[in-house]
């Protein structure tokens, strides 16, 4: 019955969502990629505010649910039967009065599994399309039969893209890269390699008196480079992130400067590698959203940059990685060994990584637990004036709990924290 039901849901958004979108004929913007589509949805948005209307999704709406969702209003996170309720009774009543729609939409365009972005390419297709990266190990590649095809999957949305319009690819990424072979519009690349058309040069996750700031960097188009400095963000991702947002900005007509004044006004998403002061003089990187081999190995680099007396990096475990689980979480044990002073891990796969670790770590540096609210206290009492704490892992390892425990103004969990709503405070 259940399953019925959903069925008649999913039909009804998809027609609502089509006919809203025959109404109104936005701009699209349409996002793909193993990491970093939020953070780039969100860079993207702060762009394209100094060029008129434009609307992105709050949340991670970007399934056969959320990105109708999307479509449809400016919707935050699904509730339950009386939410979908509301939705499809507003859908409806906007076909016929609503007036007010945003020129442009930026849409996040997810799959998990084979077959995802042919359907929500069905919804609609974009007039931009970005891809920012798949990696070695991609998350959910445990639904796929390897990284292979991941890329083939998410290349999908660029070949959705007509003649007329932009593809944005990581340069960097060579999977990504390779999307341009299956490309019919016009294609622009963002990246650290200097054959990027949008280049990120002269990085730096910036501290200042002992206290985390945020990134520094350069981006070069065209011959003309433009200075961007971004607060309480860090890491390459989110020079990524706006490294490609940089690159929607210029297929829509706007000029390094402009877009380095706009980027100066992005803040990162919650849980995404960014910045929360917490007990005793301590400083959190907060990476709790969710956690793939790359994304964790970009936190890792951040936690080796960062300036601090100690380094602490707290991991949850890597879901969804299928064969792939072993040799992934034993390569990051080893990563961290050479990046941290202190190891904790959360769950049974990361314990994996704690084996890997003490081969170069003093085993009593490595501490293990069961769950995030097994860790959380005793990662509590081991803090000290202005260590730096990584805290990341997949969404169902609630690495968010860890966070909580150690931050300095908890009152703010609903602001600054993942799932801090609904079903997630009941688990």
């Amino acid at each position: 019955m259940r399953s019925f039901l959903r069925n008649i849901l999913k039909t009804k958004l998809k027609f609502l969502a089509r006919a809203t979108l025959a109404k109104h004929r936005p701009s699209v913007v349409g996002i793909t990629g193993s990491v970093g589509k939020t953070s780039t949805k969100l860079a993207a948005l702060a762009v394209l505010n100094s060029a008129g209307s434009v609307r992105a999704p709050g949340g991670n709406l970007n399934n056969e649910f959320g990105l109708p969702l999307a479509v449809l209003g400016d919707y935050d996170l699904p509730g339950g039967f009386s939410f979908w309720v509301r939705v499809i009774f507003v859908g409806f009543v906007n076909l016929f009065v609503g007036r007010r729609y945003p020129r442009t939409l930026i849409l996040e365009y997810g799959a998990d599994r084979p077959g995802d972005l042919e359907y929500l390419l069905s919804i609609v297709k974009p007039d931009i399309a970005v891809v920012t990266a798949v990696g070695e190990t991609p998350v959910h590649v445990e639904f796929y039969s390897g990284p292979e095809d991941v890329a083939k999957e998410k290349s999908k949305l660029v070949s959705s893209v007509s003649e007329g319009g932009w593809v944005v690819l990581n340069y960097d990424d060579p999977a990504v890269l390779e999307m341009r072979e299956v490309a019919r519009g016009r294609v622009m690349t963002f990246g650290f390699s200097e054959e990027a058309d949008v280049r990120i040069a002269a990085f730096e996750n910036r501290s200042e008196f002992g206290k985390p700031i945020g990134i520094s960097f350069k981006l070069e188009h065209g011959g003309s480079f433009v200075p961007v400095k971004i607060e309480g963000v860090f890491g390459e991702a989110q020079a990524y992130a706006a490294a490609a947002a940089a690159a929607v900005g210029l297929v829509r007509g706007l000029n390094l400067v402009k877009i380095s004044e706009m980027l100066a006004l992005y803040r990162g998403e919650r849980g995404r590698t960014r910045l929360i002061e917490g007990i005793k003089g301590s400083y959190i990187i907060d990476g709790t959203y969710n956690a793939s081999p790359a994304a964790v190995l970009s936190a890792l680099e951040i936690l080796r940059t960062v300036a601090a007396p100690r380094k602490v990096a707290v991991l949850g475990d890597m879901a969804e990685l299928g064969r792939y689980t072993i040799a992934a979480h034993e390569n990051i044990g080893r990563i961290v060994a050479e990046t941290a002073d202190i190891f904790i891990t959360v769950g049974s796969r990361m314990r994996l990584a704690a084996e890997a670790a003490k081969e170069r770590m003093h085993k009593g540096s490595i501490l293990s637990f069961d769950t995030a609210l097994e860790a959380a206290p005793e990662v509590q009492k081991l803090l000290k004036p202005k260590d730096i704490v990584l805290v990341k892992g997949s969404q169902s390892m609630r690495m968010e709990k860890v966070v909580l425990e150690i931050m300095a103004e908890p009152e703010k969990a609903l602001e600054l924290l993942v799932r801090q709503y609904g079903k997630w405070l009941k688990t």
